[in-house]
This record gives structure tokens, sequence and C-alpha cells, in this order.
């Protein structure tokens, strides 16, 4: 029986008239549910394309390729306005920024053995069964390029039945690669390993938690630095969305002459504020600080950057500590950072930039700030999860 679907969850997921949630559609369209999970689109939106990846239909990366670009942005802009509207909160939405195809420099893919080798890919949409993408159209280039020796490294580390994950970055002196498996490495391990990096030149091979080898230190630049990262650290997915959101940071803390930048990696955002403020760089793993602070020392023409290990959830800086500041900069993970955004209610500071990957949690601590007297002046949406459900902001919030 045809059904209309109605609108679009911040999942992705079609909601027809009957309450059910069904992939691949858009709102407006007819479509006849055919059962297990599958669709027949009767009457498409003129938002649908055809999209622009081969393995649209078996992988299960992108979940909205099949929708224009300019839906997409509204869509996407759309999830951060409802979650600002869910807790009473209204403010200027910046035009959302997008990345664009082939620009992620960040991966994590799967292997697995096979009869008659192994396979190296991603999973389909909610399945085990892992799908060859050779032709990605969201990685970029240089990523798919390893494949051939994850394939090799899947011979070493993978059975039948476990899989291997890879977690792959694209840094400035090539490939850098951790590798988690249930292999434990020893001696004969190792020299195998150490050959394929070299056969296939990557930068840096990683075994669970030990580096196997480093052939080139696998830096990227932020701001002025060269950081080379630890193995398997967080990075912004793309350099374009990063570039984007060190502009709305700075666009939000304006002259500040002392920043405390919290949440702080191993330097996205302390680098380029250092080149006009000092920085105060806290963060709960000390492996990324002490990547941060080695850079610092060796980069000319920063101020001052000052480092601190802190788990910010248990023991945020106090109102006292703030106050030594002109402005903060937020980065928290998913859960957001209420503990901390209590103690800022209670400080001095004017200045305030928000950086979020869950508008949910980004709306929930926006509102604590509000009701304490800080206003929002704004938030930009931020897409480098292209064609996903994902979306990131940056918010500024000021006061007297």
């Amino acid at each position: 029986m045809p059904e209309i679907i109605e609108t679009l969850t911040h999942h992705g997921l079609g909601r027809t008239s009957s309450g059910e949630l069904v992939s691949n559609v858009l709102p407006g369209e007819t479509i006849e549910v055919l059962g297990g999970g599958k669709v027949r689109v009767l009457e498409p939106s003129t938002d649908r394309v055809s999209p622009p990846c081969r393995h649209s239909k078996s992988c299960g990366g992108c979940s909205v390729m099949h929708a224009s670009d300019e839906f997409v942005a509204t869509w996407k802009t759309g999830i951060v306005e409802s979650a600002l509207s869910a807790r009473g909160l209204d403010t200027e939405i910046l035009p959302i920024h997008t990345s664009p195809a082939q620009s992620r420099r960040r991966a994590k893919f799967s292997g697995r053995r096979t009869k008659k080798g192994a396979i190296v890919g991603f999973h389909g949409a909610s399945s085990s069964v892992l799908v060859e993408t050779p032709d990605c159209k969201l990685v970029m280039p240089e990523l798919l390029e390893v494949t051939e020796g994850l394939l090799e490294l899947v011979l070493l580390g993978a059975s039948r039945k476990s899989e291997v994950q890879f977690t792959v970055n694209q840094s400035e002196a090539g490939q850098d690669i951790w590798v988690q498996a249930d292999k434990p490495v020893d001696n004969a391990l190792r020299v195998q390993l150490a050959n394929i990096a070299q056969k296939h030149q990557f930068a840096r091979l990683s075994w669970n938690d030990e580096t196997i080898v480093t052939l080139k230190p696998p830096f990227v630049t932020m701001g002025a630095a060269k950081v080379v990262p630890p193995f398997g650290a967080f990075l912004q997915a793309t350099v374009d969305a990063e570039n984007a959101m060190v502009a709305a940071v700075k666009d939000c803390i304006g002259n500040a002459k002392r920043v405390a930048d919290l949440f702080s990696g191993c330097g996205t955002f302390t680098f380029p504020l250092a080149e006009t403020a000092e920085v105060h760089a806290v963060e709960g793993e000390p492996d990324l600080i002490a990547s941060l602070d080695t850079a610092w020392r060796q980069t000319t023409g920063l101020k001052k950057v000052s480092t601190e290990v802190r788990d910010l959830f248990r023991r945020p800086l106090e109102p006292d500590e703030l106050n030594q500041f002109d402005a903060v900069v937020l980065d928290p993970p998913r859960a957001g950072a209420e503990a901390q955004i209590q103690c800022l209610t209670k400080s001095n500071i004017a200045e305030i930039a928000m950086v979020s990957c869950n508008p949910i949690t980004f709306s929930r601590d926006a509102e604590i700030l509000t009701e304490s007297g800080y206003q929002m002046k704004w938030v930009r949406p931020i897409d480098q999860f292209r064609w996903s459900a994902h979306v990131e902001l940056v918010g500024r919030f000021t006061r007297a």
C-alpha cells in the first residue's frame, strides 16, 4: 500500500504516514514498503538525485547521498534549529559550511580474511557485511591507496571469525595507520609489519598499543605548528572543516590576549590562537598534551602556550582559575561539557567559543549559559561528515 514520507529524522530516516521509519527516502515522496528494509519509490521528490558514488546502495557510510546538496544543507541546518528550539533558544544561524567530496583525511576501515584471501572496506548499513569501496567519493584518494597494504595486514592479523580495525589518518608525510587486532604482537610479527610498512611507505604503523615503525613523523599543520599526534589520535575529519571552525572561533574571541583552550586535543585551536594570544591548553589525555607541547617548543613566532593534563568532566576549571583569561574555547566530545559550563556561569569570562559535534548537548549547555546571563550571538553549522546525518557547529556567547 502506498505511503507518504512526512519527515526526515535527524538520523536520516524517513517517517511514513503510518509512523514507520525507512531509509533512502525524502520528505514528500510516495513509496511502497517492500519489507526487509527495502522500499520502492513511486513518486520521487524533486530533491532526489542520482548518488555520485557507485557504492551507495551497498555501503552504509553515506545515508543521504540520494538528496541534493541544497536539501542536505537545509535539513542539517534544521537539525540545529530544532535542537535549539527544544530548549527555547533563538539566535542567528549563519549559513552552513559544507566540506567538498573526497576531502576526508581520516577513516576507519575493517578487514576480514576470506576463503580466497582478504577483504577491506566499510560495513553495509546496519550490517556485519564488509563492502569494498575502491571508488569511494568521501575520503581522500590517498586513503584508498593503502588498500593493498591493509589487505596484507589482514592476512597477518585476522582470522575468518574476527575482524581487524584500521584507523587511517592522512598526514602531510603520508598515511598514519593504527591496527586493532586480536593477535598479539611478537618479534616475528614486528619484522613482518615493518617490512609491509617499508614496502608501502606508510609514514607510521602501529599495532594495538605499540608503534611498530615510523618511517617519517606523520605531522599535520595546525596554525604555524607541525604537530605529530599520537597514533589513533582524533583529528578533525577534513582540513576544510577545520579551517572553517578555526575562522569561526577566531571571530568569537576577537582580540582576547589570554585564552583558555579547553578539551584542546593536540592543538587544533591552540596554535592558530597562539599567533595573537597567550593560550592555556587543557586536555585529559597526556599523549595529546605531550604532542601539543612538543610542537609549540619547536615552532617560532608564537605567543606563550602553557599546558595542563586535567579531566574536565571530573575537575573543571573553577571560576577563580577561569578569571585569569579573557576568553574561553571549548571543544568537548559528544557528551558536552556541563560541569565546565556550570563553572563558566560563575566566572567573569566575557567571550566563549563553543565547538560541538552534537547539537543536542550543545543546546543543553547553551541553555545553561543563557540562563546565567550570556547571550548566544550566533551559531554556524558545519558539515564535515558529508552525506551523513552528522552536523557540527560553533557558537559565540558573550556577556558584558
